[in-house]
């Protein structure tokens, strides 16, 4: 599913050239569920952002579902994540103009699904929220608006689901209960689960834990309990 080969990505600032991908390699089958732990400023979101295409990286290759991201033009890689990608950024990024509803249905209207509406329904009733379908983001709690975000990444079952530390403006009690459903969602959908999180406890839940610092995988990557 996921196969980086010597990744680097520089990025410009004003004191120079700036290193933040060094020489990353990983591969992740199908199915399989990371947790990607390591310090603030280790490269985590940016090599999550080069396996969503969202940044192209310097050097490597990086392959995805079957495709090479280094040799696709940007339109390619918009229809690659429509298509293969869902993501759950921690401070949600719903369109607040939009209901939970509209929200939700917004990357099946893209693909150009028929019945996008009917679709958004039924994920957020898988989340819990079918009471909620015509409330706006600001009526909504954190809880709530993780839920709409969680059915958004997931509604067209994705191959590859991405979670960028999913619980951190969250209370505990409500964290425990998006993570609980995260978990079952990429059961259901049998995704490719990368998480981000400085929770060991959380990362322990995932089949494998990866270790980055300094923009490098440890290569003593540990298998999460059972």
């Amino acid at each position: 599913m996921i196969n980086l080969k010597d990744v680097h990505l520089t990025l410009p600032s004003e004191a120079g050239p700036v290193d933040i991908l060094r020489g990353v390699s990983l591969s992740v089958p199908k199915g399989e569920a990371i947790g990607l732990v390591g310090p603030s400023g280790s490269g985590k979101s940016t090599m999550m952002a080069v396996i969503a295409g969202l940044e192209r990286a310097s050097h490597g290759e990086v392959q995805v579902a079957g495709h090479s991201l280094q040799d696709m033009g940007e339109d390619a890689l918009a229809l690659f994540r429509r298509d293969n990608v869902g993501i759950v950024f921690q401070s949600f990024h719903l369109i607040p103009t939009m209901t939970a509803l509209e929200n939700v249905a917004m990357p099946l209207e893209f693909a150009g699904v028929a019945d996008a509406f009917a679709g958004a329904e039924a994920a957020l009733a898988d989340v819990g929220l079918e009471h909620r379908l015509t409330h706006y983001p600001a009526q909504l709690s954190g809880g709530e608006q993780q839920r709409v975000a969680l059915a958004r990444a997931v509604v067209r079952r994705p191959a590859l689901l991405l979670a960028d530390e999913p619980t951190g403006n969250l209370d505990g009690a409500t964290g425990s209960a998006i993570i609980e459903l995260m978990f079952r969602l990429h059961a259901a959908v049998n995704s490719t689960l990368i998480l981000i999180t400085h929770d060991p406890a959380l990362a322990e839940r995932c089949d494998r834990i990866m270790h980055m610092r300094d923009g490098l995988l440890d290569d003593t990557a540990t298998l999460a309990a059972d």
